[in-house]
C-alpha cells in the first residue's frame, strides 16, 4: 500500500506494471543465483577437506563462475529494466507536469514564482526518477536476498542466525529516526532551492533595471546569503546521512563479531562444519552491501517523497476556467455584449452592472484612469479572467457556449505587457498559425509598421530576439506582437494600450494601416491618448468600474466631462513640447 503523498504515481506504476513485473522475476533470479554462491562455497570446503584434487578444483571453479555469470547477466537486466522504466516514468511525469501547468489560468502566475515551478520541475522531478527507479531495484534485492540468505543461515545454524539478527530492531528504530529527519530536512532544502531559483529567474529576467540602479553588487550578496542557508541546510542533512551509514556498519559489525566469536566455538566444540561456518560468513559478508543500501534507499525515499508532496502542490492545482459541458465549436461574427457585468479580483470590486453592446466590425476606445477596470474588461471577453454566466455574451450567445479553443482562435489579443519569445522573428509573429506563408508574415509586419525594422536587421526575419524580447526597444516589442496578433486574422481585435511605447509619428502609421485591417472585424482599444482612440466608431469612458460616457470623439467632447479634461491636456502637453 503506497504512503498517502506518493498516491498520485499509481496511474505512472500500473501503466509499467508488466516491466515492474519482468524486473521482479529478474530480481528474482539475479538474487536466487547469488544466495545460492555460498552454499557451493560449503560444498567445495567439506569435499576438499576430505581432499584435493584436479577435478574437484576444476568442477567448483566452474560451477561457481557459471552461478556469478546467471547472477550478473541478470542484475544487469534488473537495472536495465527497472532504471529504465523510472526513465519512461519521469519522461511520462514531466510531459504531464508541463500539460497541467499549461492549463492553469493566468491567475496561478500571479502568485507563484516562476523560478519556484522550475525548481519543482527539475530537482523534484529527479528526485522522484530516483524513488522509482534505484529506490525500488535496491529495496527489491534487499529483501529478496535477505529472505533468501536467511532461510540458508537458519538451515546452517539457527543460534547463529539469531545472533547475526540480533541488532535487527536496534536497526529498524534508527532508520525510522533518520527517515524522519531526512525528510523533514529535504523539504527544507529544496523550498530554500526553489527561493535561489526564483531569485536567480528574476534577476536574469530584470537584467536592464539591476544594471540601471547600480544594484548588481547588492544582488550579488542578497544571492550569496540565499546560497549560504541552502549550504548550511545541505550540511545538516548531509552530516545527517553520514550519522546514518556508521551506523548502521556499527549494527552489522556487531553481529560480526558475534557470529565469529560463538560460530569459532561452535567449529572448535565440533557442533558445527568448517563449510557451513564459511558459508554462514560470506551470507554476512554478502549482507553488508544491503544493509549500507538500506541506508540510501532511506535517504532517497525520503527525498523523493517530500519531493512528489512539492510536485503534487502543482498536480492538484485546478484551473477554474475550463469548458463548460456544453461548449462547442462554434462560428463568430464579433458581436461582443456585457450585460449587468460585476466582477470582482481577489474578493476586490473592479466592475459594477457595466452595460455595453459593440456591433460586429465596429471600433471601441476605452480610456478612463489607472485602475478603473479597462484592462478587466478586455480580459473577460478571451477569458483570462472568468465572469459570473451570462454576463458576457459573443454573438448573442453567453460566451461559456463556446469552446477555449475556438473563442481565442477568433481573438487577436495584444495584452499590456508585451511578451515575445527566445527565438526567431519569424516565430515570434506567426505563433500559434503553424501555416503561415512568408507572405503573410511580411503582410503582418507591415500592417504593425515593424517590416522596414525588421528588414534592417542582419538576418531580417530569421534574427533571434533575446529572452522577453531583450534585443528589441519598447515600440519595436509593441509593433511585433500587433503583427502577431493581426496574422491570425481574428474577427475580433483588442490592443490593450498596445501603443504606449510608440512615438505619435509610429502611431499615425500604425494606426493608417490598421484601418484596413480594422473593417470587417471588431476592434477594442485601450488608450491614453485621444489620438488613438479619436477615430474610433465609440469611446467608452471608464471611471470607478462604470462606464461614465459613451459617444463618438465629437459628442464625447461636447459633455465636457472627463474626456474633455483629458483631450484639453493632451493639447496643451503637445503646445508646450513645442515651444
Amino acid at each position: 500500500m503506497l504512503p498517502k503523498s506518493l498516491r498520485p504515481l499509481l496511474p505512472y506504476l500500473k501503466r509499467y506494471r508488466w516491466g515492474y513485473a519482468a524486473g521482479t522475476v529478474c530480481v528474482f533470479l539475479n538474487n536466487g543465483a547469488w544466495v545460492v554462491f555460498p552454499q557451493v562455497i560449503r560444498r567445495a570446503v567439506d569435499d576438499l577437506y576430505t581432499g584435493i584434487t584436479l577435478h574437484k578444483l576444476q568442477h567448483f571453479a566452474l560451477l561457481l563462475l557459471s552461478i556469478a555469470a546467471v547472477r550478473n547477466i541478470f542484475l544487469f537486466l534488473t537495472r536495465w529494466i527497472v532504471i529504465g522504466i523510472s526513465r519512461d516514468i519521469e519522461f511520462d511525469l514531466r510531459n504531464d507536469f508541463f500539460r497541467h501547468l499549461e492549463s492553469l489560468p493566468y491567475s496561478y502566475y500571479q502568485r507563484m514564482r516562476t523560478g519556484d515551478i522550475m525548481a519543482r520541475a527539475t530537482n523534484d522531478l529527479n528526485a522522484v526518477r530516483m524513488l522509482l527507479g534505484p529506490a525500488i531495484m535496491y529495496s527489491a534485492n534487499t529483501i529478496v536476498f535477505t529472505a533468501g540468505a536467511l532461510a540458508f543461515m537458519l538451515a546452517i545454524s539457527p543460534k547463529l542466525t539469531f545472533y547475526a539478527f540480533l541488532p535487527l530492531p536496534v536497526v529498524s528504530v534508527v532508520i525510522q529516526y533518520f527517515g524522519r529527519r531526512i525528510h523533514e530536512r529535504f523539504e527544507r532544502i529544496q523550498a530554500m532551492f526553489s527561493d535561489i531559483s526564483a531569485r536567480a529567474q528574476e534577476n536574469f529576467s530584470g537584467a536592464r533595471l539591476i544594471r540601471a540602479y547600480v544594484q548588481e553588487q547588492a544582488e550579488i550578496a542578497s544571492f550569496e546569503t540565499a546560497n549560504q542557508e541552502y549550504i548550511a541546510r545541505s550540511l545538516k542533512l548531509v552530516r545527517l546521512m553520514g550519522m546514518l551509514w556508521p551506523t548502521l556498519e556499527l549494527m552489522l559489525g556487531v553481529a560480526v563479531v558475534l557470529v565469529l566469536w560463538i560460530g569459532g566455538r561452535e567449529v572448535l566444540l565440533g557442533h558445527m562444519k568448517i563449510g557451513g561456518f564459511a558459508a554462514f560468513n560470506i551470507y554476512m559478508v554478502q549482507l553488508t552491501f544491503p544493509v549500507i543500501a538500506l541506508g540510501w534507499v532511506v535517504n532517497i525515499f525520503q527525498r523523493g517523497t517530500a519531493s512528489m508532496v512539492r510536485i503534487n502542490e502543482i498536480l492538484v492545482e485546478q484551473s477554474e476556467i475550463r469548458d463548460a459541458a456544453q461548449a462547442c465549436d462554434l462560428p463568430i461574427t464579433g458581436e461582443i455584449e456585457f450585460r449587468g457585468l460585476d466582477f470582482s479580483y481577489n474578493g476586490k470590486p473592479v466592475l459594477h452592472n457595466l452595460n455595453l453592446r459593440i456591433p460586429p466590425g465596429s471600433s471601441l476606445a476605452i480610456v478612463g484612469p489607472t485602475g478603473s477596470g479597462k484592462t478587466t474588461l478586455v480580459n473577460l471577453i478571451p477569458r483570462i479572467y472568468d465572469a459570473e454566466p451570462g454576463m458576457v455574451l459573443i454573438d448573442g450567445r453567453p460566451i461559456r457556449d463556446y469552446s477555449l479553443a475556438s473563442l481565442r482562435k477568433n481573438i487577436g489579443f495584444v495584452p499590456q505587457e508585451t511578451f515575445l519569445f527566445s527565438d526567431r522573428m519569424r516565430e515570434n509573429i506567426a505563433l500559434g498559425v503553424d501555416s503561415a506563408t512568408d507572405q503573410q508574415i511580411h503582410e503582418a509586419a507591415t500592417a504593425a509598421n515593424i517590416a522596414a525594422d525588421i528588414e534592417s536587421f542582419p538576418e531580417q526575419y530569421l534574427t533571434m530576439v533575446g529572452e522577453r524580447g531583450i534585443t528589441l526597444s519598447g515600440g519595436q516589442k509593441q509593433r511585433a506582437a500587433i503583427a502577431r496578433a493581426l496574422i491570425r486574422n481574428p474577427r475580433i481585435l483588442i490592443l490593450d494600450d498596445a501603443l504606449s511605447s510608440v512615438d505619435t509619428h509610429t502611431e499615425d502609421k500604425i494606426l493608417n494601416h490598421l484601418r484596413d485591417v480594422m473593417r470587417g472585424r471588431t476592434t477594442i482599444f485601450i488608450s491614453h491618448r485621444v489620438s488613438t482612440v479619436r477615430n474610433a466608431d465609440r469611446i467608452a469612458v471608464l471611471h470607478g468600474g462604470r462606464i461614465v460616457e459613451l459617444g463618438t470623439h465629437d459628442e464625447l467632447l461636447a459633455l465636457n466631462g472627463y474626456y474633455t479634461d483629458l483631450y484639453n491636456k493632451q493639447l496643451l502637453e503637445e503646445e508646450l513640447a513645442e515651444v
